[in-house]
């Protein structure tokens, strides 16, 4: 069983989560602030309802996700998520509806890997659409 992260490394990966979750924190910011700390990858889990925080040395967190009322599409729809993700990148789309939009277009949850500058977005049946961090 991995231990929990360090007080600080909890700290920051809430007050990150929080500030997503209101739209004043944009994707980047977010990574650089939990790189620096140490957390190496986190994964957001939209049927569970909760963000994992991973260390590099096996540490880790987990925080309750507050999901709006929004049902997760049956049915993955890469073009909706690359549009989603491509919104919040230009600042467009906030935390807040780029998660409605990402459900919507059938995405049940995303790995963000901070170390491999990649997310990965999943479909309810393995389908996998990946963006790589922009340069």
């Amino acid at each position: 069983m991995s231990a929990n992260l360090n007080a600080e490394s909890r700290r920051i990966a809430e007050d990150c989560a929080q500030r997503s979750h209101a739209g004043l924190i944009d994707f980047g910011s977010v990574v650089r602030a939990l790189g620096e700390t140490g957390i190496e990858s986190y994964f957001t889990d939209y049927r569970r309802g909760e963000h994992t925080y991973y260390a590099s040395g096996g540490e880790t967190y987990s925080i309750s996700l507050p999901i709006a009322e929004a049902v997760i599409a049956d049915a993955f729809d890469a073009d909706a998520v690359n549009q989603a993700v491509r919104g919040a990148q230009s600042g467009a789309v906030k935390y807040p509806e780029f998660v409605r939009r990402t459900m919507a277009a059938g995405c049940v949850g995303y790995f963000v890997w901070i170390a491999g500058r990649q997310v990965q977005y999943f479909g309810r049946r393995g389908e996998i659409h990946v963006e790589r961090f922009p340069q």
